[in-house]
């Protein structure tokens, strides 16, 4: 249930699955880094400032996907309700600030809410403040990286009975290739549980012209190229790497044949970085001028192709609601 100024406040319960390992992190990073194609995960963006610069990023003129997915909902809210279980448990993956399924509360009604989000403590601070506001509405964070695949732990499992309804908005599915989001969404899939009535809230980005994309993905005023470039710092921190932010540019792409924006970091001459791997060895990529770092994937799709991607991960009754323009679509798809 909603607020309820008669209720006492609760107080949102964090599980905490996810913990950096350094080690972990610099073999990943240093495999990554001397691939032919150098390349790292996007969720090294996600530190605590590069959260923060992506919050901007949603506010740019350039930035369509969050005000259009957010347009959607306002238009068809109250049909998309219609249609999901009532008092379910709403987990909101990748929830940084919240905002969005905060904004849903009041349509779907949900029981409780669990957020989950890779960065801990911009999580916590975003669920204390939003539990302030909402005193009576139980709330969860947990804190994983789900970016191999979803699980939730057991004893949250098990006290989020019933149907539960996942919402992935943003077209952050974008960040996996197909053959990676089939496998995150079989995931997603098996985590829906086995309520009736639970299924899978998702936001998608669809295929348009090259220019409107590279836009969106390159702004004006620079937010995005800070925002890829703060990776850098997140990489220096993890790595004892020597980064140097004025060797590069950022980039951003739109390969039509893969139907992808590509963002990338390119040097603006030739230049030698240096890091210390897993076991505390020296290491050290050479980068000719122009050459990149490959830091994030964002796929589009069509409607037909990510109605048949969540049918080959095991999802039926299939909705979705488009802009007047279908630039974007959010699809509600029952797992049971």
């Amino acid at each position: 249930m909603l607020q309820d100024p008669s209720h006492s406040p609760r107080t949102p319960r964090f599980v905490q699955v996810y913990r950096e390992d350094a080690t972990a992190l610099q073999r990943e990073l240093t495999q990554g880094l001397l691939q032919p194609q150098a390349h790292c995960s996007p969720k090294f963006l996600y530190d605590a400032l590069g959260s923060r610069l992506f919050e901007a990023i949603t506010e740019l003129p350039e930035y369509y996907p969050t005000r259009t997915e957010a347009a959607i909902f306002a238009a068809h809210g109250h049909a998309m309700a219609r249609v999901m279980p009532a008092d379910a448990t709403l987990i909101d993956l990748g929830a940084g600030n919240c905002h969005k399924a905060a904004a849903l509360f009041d349509r779907l009604r949900p029981q409780r809410y669990v957020a989950v989000d890779i960065s801990v403590q911009f999580l916590r601070s975003a669920l204390e403040s939003l539990q302030r506001q909402h005193p009576a509405l139980e709330m969860w964070g947990l804190g994983i990286d789900f970016s191999a695949g979803l699980e939730l732990p057991a004893d949250m499992a098990q006290a989020t009975a019933g149907p539960r309804l996942l919402f992935y908005p943003g077209s952050s599915i974008g960040n996996f290739t197909p053959d990676q989001a089939l496998g995150f969404l079989r995931s997603v899939h098996a985590a829906c549980g086995h309520a009736p009535g639970s299924g899978l809230l998702i936001g998608v980005d669809l295929v348009k012209d090259a220019s409107t994309l590279e836009a969106a993905y390159d702004d004006a005023l620079g937010v995005t190229a800070a925002f890829n470039l703060n990776l850098l710092l997140h990489l220096n921190a993890l790595l004892k790497a020597d980064f140097q932010l004025q060797d590069w540019r950022h980039l951003a792409r739109y390969d039509t044949h893969l139907q992808r924006i590509e963002m990338h970091l390119q040097a603006r001459r030739s230049l030698t970085v240096h890091w210390q791997d897993d076991s505390g060895a020296a290491r050290e990529r050479r980068f000719m001028a122009g050459q990149t770092l490959h830091t994030e994937n964002s796929c589009k799709w069509t409607l037909e192709g990510f109605s048949g991607l969540l049918q080959q991960a095991g999802f039926s009754g299939l909705q979705h609601w488009c802009d007047e323009h279908e630039r974007f679509a959010v699809f509600w798809a029952q797992a049971r």
